[in-house]
């Protein structure tokens, strides 16, 4: 049981990144061509994968409490959130208030993922 709450927390957190990408490319495009176009629609990219691959793990491999699904998601999320947390919300360049739900989403996942991991059967 708490391997799927954890998945479903991972599929919100992708469902949130794949939203933020939409956001990012929006903004990014409303920029002249050159770096700073190029770099905001890259990290609309980035942004997009991860939550893709955080959703399709999520679901096809959390859900079965997968070992490998496991780490693929840990690793995966912690990689983008704690550069997130380190280099946008510490230094205060964004809202708090909508900016919080991925890390805590982030954190959920992770929770519930490590007590199903922990304490449930696995898959390989």
């Amino acid at each position: 049981m708490w391997h799927r709450i954890g998945a479903v927390c991972y599929v919100i957190w992708g469902l949130l990144h794949v939203n933020a990408a939409y956001m990012q490319y929006q903004f990014g495009s409303s920029f002249e061509t050159g770096m700073a176009h190029g770099r905001l629609i890259q990290n609309s990219w980035h942004l997009l994968f991860f939550g893709v691959v955080a959703i399709i793990i999520g679901v096809f491999r959390n859900w079965k409490n997968s070992r490998a699904g496991y780490w693929i998601n840990v690793i995966n999320l912690s990689v983008v959130d704690i550069g997130f947390i380190l280099f946008v919300l510490l230094p205060y360049l964004s809202i708090m208030s909508p900016a919080i739900l991925g890390p805590a989403f982030w954190v959920l996942a992770v929770l519930f993922s490590t007590l199903g991991y922990l304490k449930e059967e696995k898959t390989p």
